[in-house]
């Protein structure tokens, strides 16, 4: 373990450089609709409802998961510095505030901890397939641990699973296909040139993929190359909660944050599948894959990567739009 350094520093300083590092985390079509706020020695984490996707997501459960991963980035980087968090969920109930994050102190730093803050910078969402070489079951066990650790649960699914994950994602695409509304969001978030919001085209396969599961059908030519490789040796998980409320999905993204940074370090690639969940059929059919004992916040296929290189990166807002200090 090493010693926290930063002791001197000063406690807002330390608190707005977490919350750009936190920035980083991912989000449903790169939204990025989190707003944090530096007030002394309070950091403060806000739903940036400019920002949410209205018509996929009208109750705000994406847009509550996509927060919950930056709270988790943020959370991983005090704790990667060597200073242990106390954060308060929901403080004032519901609204737009999730979470209140002060420092308790400092902690020794382990050498997980930097490992995990160090996977930040090389986390991406890898739509190409993947290897044609199983996941080892001790990392799909270490994945399942570290979604755990945050208070949810990753379900490993079966064939039989992975073909009601693919129905409900098959049916969820025909509810989105018929909505115009939702079809016209797609296209303003997705496809094309982007500098700061959204899904360019180079993170979208320019020809769709070899799937179990469906992948979304994005807008725009998308330019990304993959290979001819089928995602059969992939292995497919759904994250749940027993709870389907805004607390329950804040901890859902928290979770996903914790598993795919794990992943990331243990050299595997995550693809998050939202779209099923997106819709309530498509939760129903998911809720039976889970025997009705939690409620699915996200499904994920993990998988060997097949090509080293690293995908283009998505783009970012520049921190003075998403961190604010007083």
């Amino acid at each position: 373990m090493a010693a926290n350094t930063n002791t001197d520093a000063p406690v807002p300083d330390i608190l707005a450089h977490a919350a750009e590092t936190a920035s980083a985390a991912p989000s449903i079509h790169n939204s990025q609709p989190w707003r944090w706020e530096v007030d002394g020695d309070r950091l403060e984490l806000y739903a940036e409802r400019s920002r949410q996707l209205t018509a996929t997501d009208p109750e705000g459960r994406m847009l509550t998961i996509s927060c919950g991963t930056s709270l988790h980035h943020a959370r991983l980087a005090l704790a990667g510095w060597g200073w242990q968090a106390e954060v308060d969920r929901f403080p004032d109930g519901d609204g737009d505030l999730l979470a209140r994050i002060r420092l308790a102190g400092a902690i020794p730093i382990t050498a997980e901890a930097e490992q995990l803050l160090r996977t930040i910078g090389h986390r991406h969402t890898d739509r190409r397939p993947v290897a044609n070489r199983p996941v080892p079951s001790d990392a799909l066990q270490a994945l399942a641990a570290a979604a755990y650790a945050e208070g949810a649960r990753l379900q490993l699914l079966h064939v039989e699973q992975v073909d009601d994950l693919a129905s409900a994602t098959a049916h969820a695409a025909e509810i989105d296909a018929a909505d115009p509304t939702i079809q016209n969001e797609l296209s303003e978030w997705t496809g094309g040139e982007r500098s700061q919001l959204g899904l360019p085209d180079e993170v979208i396969p320019s020809r769709p993929p070899q799937t179990n599961v469906p992948s979304r059908e994005f807008s725009g030519s998308g330019s990304l190359q993959i290979g001819d490789n089928h995602d059969k040796s992939a292995s497919y998980g759904l994250l749940y909660g027993d709870e389907d409320n805004p607390l329950g999905w804040l901890r859902g993204g928290e979770a996903l944050s914790a598993l795919w940074l794990t992943a990331v370090r243990l050299g595997l690639g995550i693809m998050p599948i939202s779209e099923p969940v997106e819709v309530p059929a498509g939760r129903q059919i998911l809720r039976r894959t889970l025997s009705y004992l939690g409620w699915p916040y996200l499904a994920v296929r993990v998988g060997v990567p097949a090509d080293e290189t690293e995908p283009e990166a998505t783009p970012r807002l520049p921190a003075s739009e998403t961190v604010h200090k007083h």
